[in-house]
């Protein structure tokens, strides 16, 4: 009897416990519901907005680098008297780089920070930029565009995970997604002022967001995520300190990355092949999974030949060019301003199925799945990938993660003209399966990020709830 009522005094002391993160062999666990423990709600800042805005510029190079080719063709060829092969290899290495910088971003983001790694991929792009407006030879220009490629490889790993980890969790979908729309602007600008300069003035516009975030750089904090990593506590909570206003309460959110990242410290330094384990799986798939799905829904063979698809069902090419323009930065506006209100997963799903009516008709057909992509599928991956990996492994996972991204890309867009001569109506049919299978992708295996603290949401992929 005695040891009866020791069990139930015992059972219900377990019960009034509070949120605590305990340490297994491989990965953390939660004893508790997350909800009873989770930081306030807090409002946006100036030090997060500024730091935000400084990390996005970044975002624009990203863009501009990707819509620069575009533009700068004709003149180009012409005055280098540039081959069409020529001038393919300067478009498409710089896709190469990226593959590049991916690999890299993950390893240069944890050893020197994010800073540093987006200190480090604007410099690359100031030299390629610069490279390009002195150029007169082709083999300046590959060697240019591939700097360029490897710095925006970087930026494409390193930007939305620091902002990712400065926000609050009730502002760090539609701050992540602000990433997306600062890539749709940087394209769309160059698309449109390179129609009416030239291509080397073209290319000097682009060093100024490079010099704007290298010196913006100087202003911010770094991740206070990533300093709790690197066991720099006391930096960590002046950082969270700093970034959530001299007045806030930030005890609970630092005792909450304290916590969970002193439960991952015990484990050993993580390698490539570790990202297999069980207790990874689940993120991987998801991550890795929603990069498939978004390039492979065809976004790239449409962005990068919008203007013959255009003309081959009898429109204007230029005409089609800045009505998708006109169309993508409005709708990428309204899905980072939805994405703390509806959630990540009805913007994957719902628009989706908007995706699979793009073979309908030509201009509206493909005006529509610029749109529902832009509001949607062209964000939100990029949102996810900077919340569901640990930090122990949020650096290889990134980058494995970026790669596949940018080989996707580089494989659809190489493939689209080969696949388009097989069979137009077949080429869309197939984008269309994709974009269906990847609502079914999200329904099953996509979890809800919306409103959970970064810690949280790890903890759950983990143990796969």
């Amino acid at each position: 009897m005695k040891q009866d009522m020791e069990n139930e005094t015992t059972m219900e002391e377990n019960q009034q416990l509070p949120l605590t993160y305990v340490s297994s062999s491989r990965a953390p666990l939660l004893s508790k519901d997350t909800d009873n423990r989770s930081p306030p709600e807090a409002a946006a800042t100036r030090v997060v907005i500024f730091s935000t805005l400084v990390a996005i510029s970044g975002s624009f190079v990203f863009g501009s680098s990707v819509g620069f080719s575009s533009p700068a063709e004709s003149g180009m060829i012409s005055d280098l008297r540039l081959t069409l092969a020529q001038y393919s290899v300067f478009g498409s290495i710089l896709t190469i780089g990226a593959m590049i910088g991916a690999i890299l971003s993950g390893r240069i983001a944890d050893r020197f920070g994010r800073k540093g790694a987006m200190a480090f991929s604007e410099l690359l792009c100031f030299v390629g930029c610069l490279a390009i407006v002195f150029a007169k030879v082709a083999w300046l220009l590959d060697t240019a565009r591939l700097l360029i490629g490897i710095g925006i490889g970087i930026l494409s790993y390193a930007v939305p995970v620091y902002v990712a980890e400065i926000t609050p969790k009730n502002l760090r979908g539609v701050f992540t997604a602000a990433h997306q729309l600062m890539i749709c602007c940087g394209v769309s600008i160059m698309w449109l002022i390179g129609t009416i300069i030239r291509w080397r003035i073209l290319a000097l516009i682009g060093t100024v967001p490079c010099i704007l975030q290298l010196v913006g750089l100087l202003f911010i904090p770094e991740s206070p995520r990533w300093l709790a990593k690197n066991s720099r506590w006391k930096e960590c909570e002046d950082v969270l300190k700093y970034l959530r206003g001299r007045q806030a309460n930030i005890s609970l959110e630092a005792t909450e990355i304290r916590e969970y990242t002193e439960s991952l410290q015990d484990l050993s330094e993580t390698k490539f092949l570790d990202l297999f384990r069980k207790e990874y799986t689940r993120s991987l798939i998801v991550g890795v999974g929603l990069m498939v799905f978004q390039q492979f829904g065809g976004v790239n063979g449409i962005a990068f030949y919008a203007s013959s698809i255009f003309e081959s069902a009898g429109f204007s090419g230029r005409v089609g060019t800045l009505a998708m323009v006109s169309l993508q930065v409005p709708m990428t506006v309204v899905g980072t301003l939805l994405m703390d209100k509806s959630g990540r997963r009805p913007l994957l799903m719902d628009l989706q199925m908007w995706n699979t009516k793009a073979p309908s008709l030509a201009l509206v057909g493909v005006l529509m799945f610029s749109a529902s992509f832009s509001l949607g599928m062209g964000g939100v991956p990029w949102v996810i990938m900077s919340e569901i990996f640990p930090i122990n492994v949020k650096g290889l996972a990134g980058s494995l993660v970026t790669v596949v991204n940018w080989l996707g890309s580089w494989i659809v867009s190489f493939a689209f003209n080969f696949l388009m001569s097989w069979s137009s109506p077949g080429t869309f049919f197939i984008f269309c399966v994709i974009c269906g299978s990847t609502v079914m992708f999200v329904a099953i295996l996509v979890p809800e990020t919306k409103g959970r603290t970064l810690e949280e949401i790890q903890a759950s992929m983990t143990l796969g709830r």
